[in-house]
């Protein structure tokens, strides 16, 4: 056999000190950590020069050091060596150990002895017992010493390991081995049975401890051919010697070939303690650290694995598909490649380390897995407002489509979620999907509101637009049906509002309680509308009186505006302008959209009409306080929030009204007094009849002239163009002083204007006739403006009272309010023109 293959190293020195890094290297060489279970260690015991390495050498192909019998018989190997067997399957490692009863260590120095049969009955599978055969039968002999020690430490192990214990018998004589064998067993029977043991096992037979196989061997100095055939057969047993039927096929508790050279250490460390050593305990422990460095190992793989870190930063930015199918192989891979390592170590705890690993591996990717739900979990909750959206926008049910969305973005989650799991762990994606679920129902919950409030804007727009204008339009009509025009309104309206609400929110499928609300909350706000409105007229009730009451006053019956010609009874007009304002007094009060009888009309009928509205300067003024029904903050049957207008308010309204429109009444007293004078413009019939008897002779005379005659007659032309052009009754409507200085300014360019008309008609070019009308026109506007800014300025009260014109006609005075000035003023322009 050749000797390339083989490596051989100290594992144990004379002193003691195990050698690790010599094993770690001798464990690299021969790739022992690869090989599982599929291994097996055969150790040599034996005394002191009795061949042990030259056997090993001849047997396994090793290249222990031999002894050198020219040199005499010494000591040969020193501590433990171990080496690889050559050509054996499967790997056999060989242990030669230090003999026994040595001279260099002395008869009391044994320990060493001991401790390394220790090791080697801890370590080995198969124990070699080399012996010399002329010692068999031998009380004394060399191998009694020595099988007791193999026995009584193999009681240290405290479990039996089934241990082979191959005795090889040396330089056979002629004696077969047949009669040799049994003398052999029946020594190694007594040993056993004196060697001391351990109450467990005090009735343990040998053969549960170990297994006994004898052969025997040549001489090799002197039968060298045969001691090497001999030994060339003995070397097939060794071949598959852990195989059921093998020499160690029995054998219990291996440690896995990586765990080798920590058990090897720690048994060796152990065994120089002097402890006892615990077969089992020691193959948990060398199982615990074991399985521990491969978990770690596996893990720190993983951790800086390409694919997983590739995998993680993918997943930050968005979701990545077959997800946990690419994680759970990654996973899958150093879990198997933990499986394999350490398969043949304490199941127990290569079961625990295992969990151990999974729990850090699935501790180490479970961050990237939440992320990649959360992205699962936007990416639904982005589906369901996207078709939510188009769902709505295609006109579908708002419910309904609620539902269809939700239900299609739920399942699309499931899936995804269930695609993102991985095989090694039960994640539970429950939290998320509820989460999803939250956010869904608060976006649906948010579109929901979103319409329903744009809906109820729309209504509450269209109330708008339907009930301020008209609501305002019948309050200022102020009539008697006025509140219950009002509620008609109202409440046509509103019912219309509402069953447009009712079939916009269709689909919606609201719960009763929220349609009723929503429903009374439309209905409010329509009665609100009517309540502002009321306010804010009745905030300038003042001003709708008044124009109540230039109304009525200024215009008759057929609303024709009131020419004052002294026909007219002023008393009795002014009371019905006043009891209409009244009346609208009362229908400002307060509102009443409740259908309640209520005396506010007839109070204030009574209280202010029949003139018990005054500022009290009797001494009874106390009494009178306290019998006026206005002389309260409330009205009878009206709720303080409906009230208007309060009872003391109205009277100081009614005061205020009375006062700003005295002027107007005043003014149609002044104009019709004017118009009465102006209809009596001549002289009382006395005096005209003394003028015709006085002027007799003056007329007489007149007669018998002619040219006196013609004289008169022009001057009677020339003083009627004069009392034309320059009006002269208007003139003197504002008093005598003021008449004469205006006639004065006037006179002199009155009466150039006649002389140059007169002549241009003499040369014949007269002046149209249409300027003169229109400059008379534009005289009388004149006065008329003039007037009215005397009038505004004398006015108390300019925005609310009505004050007359005068203007002057060629067929005399008469009297009209501004708008029939007005309308005049436009009738003539249209004449003109036309």
């Amino acid at each position: 056999m050749g000797q390339d293959d083989c490596c051989s190293t100290q594992l144990i020195d004379a002193n003691g000190e195990f050698n690790v890094a010599g094993l770690d290297k001798f464990m690299k060489t021969v790739k022992l950590a690869e090989l599982g279970l599929s291994y097996a260690v055969v150790a040599i015991m034996g005394p002191q020069s009795s061949g042990k390495s030259t056997l090993l050498n001849h047997l396994f192909g090793t290249n222990f050091r031999e002894m050198d019998a020219f040199r005499g018989r010494n000591q040969t190997t020193k501590g433990v060596w171990v080496a690889k067997a050559v050509g054996i399957e499967p790997c056999t490692i060989v242990m030669d150990l230090e003999g026994t009863d040595g001279r260099e260590r002395g008869e009391d120095d044994t320990t060493f002895e001991k401790q390394s049969a220790l090791f080697a009955l801890a370590v080995a599978d198969i124990v070699i017992i080399n012996m010399w055969c002329h010692d068999i039968g031998r009380e004394q002999a060399a191998n009694k010493p020595l099988l007791k020690t193999v026995f009584q430490v193999m009681m240290r192990l405290f479990s039996p390991r089934k241990t082979t214990l191959l005795f090889v018998i040396r330089d056979k004589t002629k004696t077969p081995l047949e009669y040799l064998e049994p003398i052999l067993r029946e020594d190694i029977q007594k040993i056993w049975d004196t060697v001391s043991k351990p109450q467990a096992h005090k009735n343990t037979p040998l053969s549960e401890f170990f297994n006994v196989e004898v052969t025997a061997l040549s001489s090799y100095e002197e039968k060298e051919e045969q001691f090497k055939e001999q030994v060339a057969q003995l070397r097939q047993r060794f071949f598959h010697s852990i195989a059921p039927g093998g020499l160690a096929g029995d054998r219990r508790a291996v440690i896995p070939s990586s765990g080798f050279s920590f058990s090897a250490q720690q048994i060796w460390k152990v065994i120089k303690e002097n402890r006892d050593l615990d077969l089992p305990a020691h193959k948990v422990m060398v199982a615990t650290v074991r399985c521990e460095e491969i978990a770690s190992a596996k893990l720190s793989r993983l951790t800086s694995d390409e694919r997983w870190l590739a995998l993680e930063e993918a997943v930050q930015s968005s979701p990545v598909p077959g997800f946990g199918k690419k994680l759970s192989e990654i996973l899958d891979t150093y879990l198997s490649e933990y499986d394999t390592e350490a398969f043949y170590f304490d199941e127990v705890v290569r079961k625990a380390k295992r969990q151990e690993l999974e729990s850090k591996a699935l501790q180490l990717v479970h961050p990237a897995y939440l992320t990649m739900l959360g992205h699962l979990r936007s990416k639904a909750l982005e589906s369901f407002k996207t078709h939510l959206e188009q769902s709505l926008h295609r006109g579908k049910g708002f419910a309904g489509s609620v539902r269809n969305c939700s239900q299609a973005s739920m399942l699309e989650f499931d899936r995804s979620s269930a695609d993102a799991s991985i095989q090694q762990a039960n994640w539970d994606a429950s939290r998320l999907r509820e989460k999803l679920r939250r956010d869904i129902d608060a976006h649906a919950s948010s579109v929901r509101s979103a319409k329903l409030s744009k809906t109820i804007a729309n209504l509450e727009k269209h109330l708008d637009q339907a009930l301020a204008a008209p609501v305002e339009s019948l309050l200022e009509a102020g009539g008697k049906d006025t509140w219950a025009s009002v509620r008609r309104l109202l409440k046509r309206e509103t019912e219309a509002a509402i069953s447009r609400f009712s079939s916009a929110v269709a689909s919606f499928e609201l719960d009763q309680s929220t349609f009723d609300k929503m429903v009374q909350n439309l209905r409010d706000y329509a009665r609100s509308i009517v309540e502002k409105k009321s306010r804010e007229e009745a905030g300038k009730v003042l001003i709708l009186m008044k124009d109540r009451f230039s109304t009525v006053f200024n215009h008759d019956i057929d609303s024709l505006p009131r020419v004052w010609t002294g026909k007219e009874d002023i008393r009795t007009i002014t009371k019905d302008a006043r009891s209409e304002s009244l009346k609208l007094l009362s229908v400002m009060a307060a509102i009443r959209l409740d259908e309640k009888p209520d005396k506010i009309e007839n109070v204030l009928l009574s209280s202010l009409m029949d003139g018990t509205v005054g500022v009290p300067n009797s001494q009874d003024r106390k009494i009178r306080d306290s019998a006026d029904p206005l002389a309260s903050s409330s009205w009878e049957e009206i709720p303080p929030d409906k009230t208007l207008i309060t009872p003391v308010q109205c009277k100081a309204l009614w005061r205020q009204f009375k006062s700003e429109t005295e002027y107007s009444v005043t003014q149609a007293i002044s104009a019709q007094e004017a118009y009465k004078k102006s209809n009596h413009w001549l002289p009382p019939p006395w005096a005209i009849l003394a003028m015709i008897v006085l002027g007799f002779n003056e007329f007489m005379l007149l007669l018998k002239n002619p040219l006196y005659l013609m004289i008169t007659f022009v001057v009677f032309l020339l003083a009627k163009a004069l009392w034309v052009q320059m009006d002269i009754p208007e003139e003197f409507r504002h008093g005598y002083l003021a008449g004469v200085l205006s006639i004065s300014s006037r006179f002199l360019p009155t009466v150039m204007n006649l002389l140059r008309r007169l002549v241009e008609e003499a040369q014949g070019h007269p002046a149209p006739e249409a300027q003169r009308p229109r400059q008379s026109l534009a005289s009388n506007i004149s006065k008329s403006q003039t007037f009215q800014q005397n009038s505004s300025v004398s006015s108390s009260v300019p925005d609310s009272s009505v004050s007359t014109q005068i203007s002057s006609t060629e067929s005399g005075v008469e009297y009209s309010s501004q708008q029939l000035t007005h309308r005049r003023g436009i009738n003539v322009e249209q004449a003109e023109s036309s």
